[in-house]
């Protein structure tokens, strides 16, 4: 992959089939993160762009709908070819407009295809259920329906896996579906976009709509749109399902998080800080899967011990483009953000914690890099230990027992992931027993779930009834029809056909 870009890119919004010129649209400049150049220009789109977008949509919803569920996945088992065939291309874009790295950016790309792959799976997916004789001659049915048009409204930090979230089971269940990705990287999901043209999906099927606000709110109150996916932070994920539910829509909104690794004095430290340092500074900290708070349980001298080892592994990190081989932690997506973070370094210092690593003088002269930073000492009433940072910043909480490890976990507000490290299994059973989070992992700093389970976060990390992926997803973007069944005529008596209709008595 090349390090620069010599030309700014184009973005354009697809609707109904074809890609669209700008026409002196507004727009917003996507950088990337690593050197700071302007490599595209997002073009900020109207509600008249995402109305004529819906009716396109809605236009091409009754033919894909009555397709066969068999036939609709075809377009899918191609799409899934054409994504492997263009992997490397498509882990290149990631890391060109989001910087992570070329083993997260590919790593993104393979979940996304995973659930391309579990929605290939629609018509058993598809299948309602049965009940003979509910009562005597009575029979009970039910089937799965698409709801129409179909929205997804979609986060900068993974752009290519959480469209692929819910791309491909939304248009498997026979949706027509629109996509609002985050206007700071759009080039994935155009890419996306152009792969299933390729495939050979039916014209408005599929649809980009970029933009920022208006946009989002346009998505959230158009009476032609059935149900609004959400992937971001929390004060936007609460407006999102707010707003779209006052208007009558089926939300999804998975929101932020302060996910605590647990350490236990028996952790088997020389895999489980490597292990850490992942969860934690990958992608510079940007995911709601990240570790963000180390809480290390025992005596004071197994503490120390965790905090300096990990301390040590995140001294010793390659700083450096994504695109750069051995690079391990990359730059933060703006330098709008970059300050954010050193806001929060700063105040949990104002609070009272130790800076025991710190990453606030910029590591490098170009680009939006943030060093490793460690705070120690943190309580559970400092802001640091609540709000979430989205950086490569690790607040450590010294407790003496799990119980207090657990108690300070589930005084958060959120309640998307926590991570034990252990070789105790009735200490995980515990933990797992009593902790509020909606995704667990046992010596697994992130615990993403495979795709055909949900993304399960629970508590102000998430809002709504049904999550994304899994047999969740495909709920969440069909409708149940019921059907109770009696037939009153006798068996072996003749029926009255088209041509020999029933007789009124005379």
């Amino acid at each position: 992959m090349q390090e620069t870009q010599e030309f700014v890119r184009d973005v354009r919004n697809f609707i109904g089939g074809q890609w669209e010129e700008r026409n002196g649209q507004e727009t917003e400049a996507v950088y990337d993160p690593a050197t700071g150049q302007v490599i595209a220009e997002t073009p900020l789109s109207t509600r008249e762009d995402l109305d004529r977008a819906v009716k396109a949509a809605s236009a091409a919803f009754e033919g894909w709908s009555a397709t066969p569920v068999v036939q609709r996945i075809q377009v899918l088992f191609r799409y899934k070819m054409l994504l492997e065939e263009h992997f490397e291309e498509l882990r290149d874009l990631v890391t060109l407009e989001n910087g992570k790295d070329a083993k997260d950016a590919g790593g993104e790309v393979r979940r996304g295809i995973e659930v391309v792959e579990f929605a290939c799976g629609m018509p058993t997916l598809m299948m309602g259920e049965t009940v003979r004789d509910v009562a005597r001659g009575v029979d009970n049915v039910s089937y799965r329906y698409p709801l129409g048009v179909v929205a997804a409204i979609t986060p900068f930090n993974f752009p290519c896996m959480i469209p692929l979230w819910t791309l491909p089971i939304a248009i498997g269940a026979g949706n027509a579906y629109i996509l609002k990705p985050s206007e700071r990287t759009p080039l994935t999901s155009q890419r996306l976009g152009e792969l299933l043209v390729e495939a050979g999906l039916p014209d408005g099927v599929f649809n980009i709509v970029n933009g920022a606000r208006e946009t989002v709110e346009a998505i959230l109150e158009h009476p032609g749109i059935e149900a609004v996916s959400f992937v971001g932070s929390q004060p936007v994920a609460e407006i999102v399902y707010k707003g779209a539910s006052a208007h009558g829509k089926r939300v999804q909104a998975l929101a932020g998080a302060k996910n605590s690794m647990i350490v236990m004095p028996d952790a088997v430290l020389d895999q489980a800080v490597p292990n850490i340092i992942s969860s934690t500074y990958g992608n510079a900290g940007e995911r709601c899967l990240a570790g963000s708070v180390l809480v290390a349980v025992g005596p004071k001298e197994a503490q120390d011990r965790v905090v300096e080892k990990v301390k040590e592994a995140a001294s010793s990190m390659k700083i450096g483009p994504g695109y750069e081989e051995g690079s391990e932690l990359t730059p933060v997506i703006r330098a709008s953000h970059r300050d954010r973070v050193k806001e929060y370094v700063d105040l949990g210092e104002e609070e009272g914690a130790e800076v025991v690593l710190d990453g606030r003088e910029p590591p490098r002269e170009e680009g939006f890099f943030f060093g490793p930073t460690i705070l120690d000492g943190v309580k559970g009433e400092m802001r640091v230990a609540r709000e979430e940072i989205f950086g490569p910043v690790l607040s450590v909480v010294r407790v003496d027992s799990l119980d207090e490890a657990i108690e300070f976990t589930n005084e958060s507000p959120f309640g998307n992931a926590c991570s034990i490290y252990t070789e105790n299994g009735a200490a995980v059973r515990h933990w797992r027993e009593r902790v509020e989070a909606g995704m667990l992992g046992v010596n697994i700093g992130v615990a993403a779930p495979m795709a055909f389970f949900p993304f399960n976060g629970i508590k102000n990390s998430f809002y709504g009834d049904l999550h994304a992926t899994g047999k969740d997803g495909v709920r969440f973007f069909t409708e149940n029809k019921v059907e109770i069944t009696r037939w009153l005529s006798e068996p072996g008596v003749p029926q009255p056909t088209v041509e020999q209709p029933i007789e009124s008595g005379g």
